[in-house]
Parts: structure tokens; C-alpha cells; sequence
């Protein structure tokens, strides 16, 4: 792939270059709660606009059905990127009110050297999501008569088939923004060139979305600690009874099946010992307290389901952690969003920070949660902007934004 810093070199001064960016950020109403992704931009735009570019921004946010939805509006972005920019120099950033249109063509149009603007949703048009490829290849016509060049920079979305990811870089000279070289340089220390030993940990709500890293773990990690909801259909597996606690019923065989591989191959899985429990799901609005109860793995009362692992499973897990040279942590341990089962993904945490090992917090949830538990980004060796996406390319999928940049 051509770096960022190889197209400045060839000059992009007077041009317009289209980044496209991952500023999926999480809402409340129109406040951000998380403005990690749109910090994690900020230095790939800065150098475009230094070199005196003309930068159209552009990304997606949430899931709209290819139609305007003010909810997913890019607008408060849009204002809180001006203000990171601000904040290091850059100037303001216009706002375009739609993506191919009057006002996207007006706003790009206006800019001068050095400009920044953001466009609208990149959802908000079919064309972007589209599985027909004459669909998705005319939007991306109609992107790429925005710009003259094109840097791709939205790792977390490298693995979609979308225009704007896919389509677009074809059409025009394009590079790899520093992001995305970042993220793939930091997958590459967990696939080509792992310093051992190599621990995983691994959570979230299903062991489905799981199961294809977990194929490719087994020839690559030397221990995998298993959290989060799909610990439950492990245990299942293991023949304990989970209670009310979330399971996958139809997955139970293939995770025998790993843990018999495993077994034989001496990876090492590390289930929970002990559960946080409750008789219902919290309210994470209010955050009311849940009356929670700890019980041994395989104790789960019925009626009752886990929430979060226990306390003994969190020293258990920092212990298995502590002597790792590379750490990869992708999914909460629990319902970290509530105070009352926050406690085992804070331990994780806390023992990837207090670790000496390369530890990279996988995107995700795991992002988010790390930052709303108070963590400092800069505490982990890498703080991933895409979950998915991370998860895919361990897999050893080819993932469709990084092909069309290799081109």
C-alpha cells in the first residue's frame, strides 16, 4: 500500500483529497459519548491540510437505511472534529448537509488550501451499502467527482464491500492514511511475528460472533480466557447448568469441538470459576442496583443469570495474564455499563495496564469500555478503532478496503 506520507511527498497541494474515515461514534441525542475515532482521525487530516490539501472528509454513522435519518446526522461530528482541529492548529470544518448533492458539491467547491470539510452520512445514500455492484459503483462515480485523490483511513470499516471503502479507491490515485498503516502494522505483531507467550481474552454477548478467530487462535495463542455472555455457552458445553444466564444452545458442540482441540494442541482455555449474577437484567438508564449475587461457574441458580465474572475468576485471569509478552483483549467481561457488573472487565483492564506485554484492546465494546471505566488510551500499547474488522483480519479474511488499497 502508498502511505499518507509518500502521496504529500508527491504533493497534494491545491488538490482535494477525500479521506475516508471511520467517526462512528456513539451518541446521546446529539452528544458524543466516546470521541475516540474522531481523535483517532485528526493527524492524517492535519497532514493532508498542512500540505496545503483540500480535505473532504467523509464516513458513515449507525445503521440508516440508505435514506436521511437526523439521528444519525454527522452534524455534532462535523463540530466536534472543528474543535480537535482548532485544538492542534487546523482551521474550522464546513459542513456538507448531503453527499453527492447541491450541498456536498458547493461545500467542496468553496474550499481553498489547506480546508477541511466533512460531508454528510455516506449511508444516508443505497449506493453505499448496496450488494449490487452497478448500484454501488455508480455512487462511487459520483464520490470520486469530489476529489482527485483518495486516503483510505476508516480501518473500521476496511471490511465492508462499501463505495466509499471498495469502489471509490479504484477510481482514483489513493493511499493508506496513518490509521490504517497503524492498524495493520499492529495486527501483523498478532499473526506474523507474536512474542510469547501469547494470551487472548475474549468476550462480548455471543460465542457465534467468535467462533472463526477462535479456529485461527488455536494455532497462534498459547492461552485463551473466555468472558463476557459467551462464557455461559462454555460452561454449557463443559455440562454445567447456566440458569437464565445467556446461552447458544445450537453452539454447544463446536465449542466442545474447541475445547478438544485445544486440549490437544495445549492451548490453554481459562473459563470463569465464579459468576455476578442477578434475577434479571439491569436497568443501565437508571442504573439502579441489581442485588447481585457471586457463585461458583458451576452453581448458577436457576432464574438467575450471569452477569459479569467473579472476583476469584478476576485474579485468576489477571494471574493467567501476567507473564504474557502479547496480550489481545476483544469483548467485555460483562455488563460493564452498570456499576454492579463493571468489575471483571475493570480487572482486565487494570491487568493489561499493569502488564509489560504489547496489549492491544481489540475496538468495540472493548474501546468504549476501557475509556468509560476511566482508562487512559495510552495506558495499552493500542487502543484498535475497529472491532470487526480487527476480528476478521485474524481470522485471515481479505478484508475489501485494505485489497482496494494494495492495488
Amino acid at each position: 500500500m502508498k502511505t499518507i506520507d509518500e502521496l504529500v511527498t508527491e504533493g497534494v497541494a491545491g488538490k482535494r483529497v477525500f479521506v475516508r474515515a471511520d467517526l462512528n461514534v456513539p451518541l446521546a441525542g446529539d452528544t458524543i459519548t466516546d470521541d475516540g475515532r474522531i481523535r483517532a482521525a485528526v493527524p492524517t487530516i492535519l497532514k493532508l491540510a498542512d500540505a496545503g490539501a483540500r480535505v473532504v472528509v467523509a464516513s458513515h454513522l449507525g445503521r440508516p437505511k440508505g435514506a436521511p435519518e437526523a439521528r444519525f446526522s454527522l452534524a455534532p461530528v462535523a463540530r466536534r472534529l472543528g474543535e480537535l482541529l482548532a485544538g492542534t492548529g487546523g482551521g474550522a470544518v464546513t459542513f456538507a448537509a448531503d453527499t453527492v448533492g447541491d450541498s456536498a458539491k458547493a461545500t467542496v467547491a468553496a474550499l481553498g488550501d489547506g480546508e477541511v470539510t466533512l460531508l454528510e452520512n455516506l449511508r444516508f445514500n443505497p449506493g453505499e451499502t448496496s450488494k449490487d455492484d452497478a448500484e454501488r459503483a455508480a455512487f462511487a462515480d459520483e464520490l470520486a467527482a469530489l476529489a482527485d485523490a483518495y486516503v483510505g483511513d476508516g480501518f473500521g470499516a476496511v471490511h465492508r464491500k462499501h463505495a466509499s471503502v471498495y469502489d471509490l479507491p479504484r477510481r482514483l490515485p489513493h493511499a493508506a492514511g496513518g490509521l490504517v498503516a497503524t492498524e495493520v502494522g499492529v495486527l501483523k505483531q498478532l499473526t506474523d511475528d507474536v512474542k510469547r507467550p501469547y494470551a487472548v481474552v475474549l468476550g462480548g454477548a455471543k460465542v457465534s460472533d467468535k467462533l472463526a478467530v477462535i479456529e485461527q487462535l488455536l494455532e497462534k495463542a498459547d492461552r485463551i480466557l473466555i468472558g463476557g455472555g459467551m462464557a455461559y455457552t462454555f460452561l454449557k458445553a463443559q455440562g454445567h447448568d447456566v440458569g437464565d444466564s445467556l446461552l447458544q444452545e445450537d453452539q454447544v458442540p463446536a465449542v466442545r469441538g474447541y475445547l478438544e482441540r485445544a486440549k490437544e494442541r495445549g492451548v490453554e482455555f481459562v473459563l470463569p470459576v465464579d459468576v455476578v449474577a442477578a434475577d434479571a437484567f439491569p436497568d443501565l438508564a437508571t442504573k439502579a442496583p441489581a442485588h447481585p449475587v457471586t457463585v461458583a461457574a458451576d452453581a448458577i441458580p436457576a432464574q438467575h443469570m450471569g452477569l459479569d465474572i467473579g472476583p476469584e475468576s478476576q485474579k485468576l485471569y489477571a494471574a493467567k495474564l501476567a507473564d504474557a509478552a502479547t496480550v489481545f483483549w476483544n469483548g467485555p467481561m460483562g455488563v460493564f455499563e452498570h456499576p454492579d457488573f463493571a468489575g471483571g472487565t475493570r480487572a482486565i483492564a487494570q491487568a493489561l495496564t499493569d502488564s509489560p506485554a504489547f496489549t492491544v484492546v481489540g475496538g468495540g465494546d472493548s474501546a468504549a469500555a476501557v475509556r468509560t471505566l476511566g482508562f487512559a488510551d495510552d495506558a495499552f500499547g493500542h487502543i484498535s478503532t475497529g472491532g470487526g474488522a480487527s476480528l476478521e483480519y485474524l481470522e485471515g479474511k481479505t478484508l475489501p478496503g485494505l485489497a482496494a488499497l494494495e492495488d
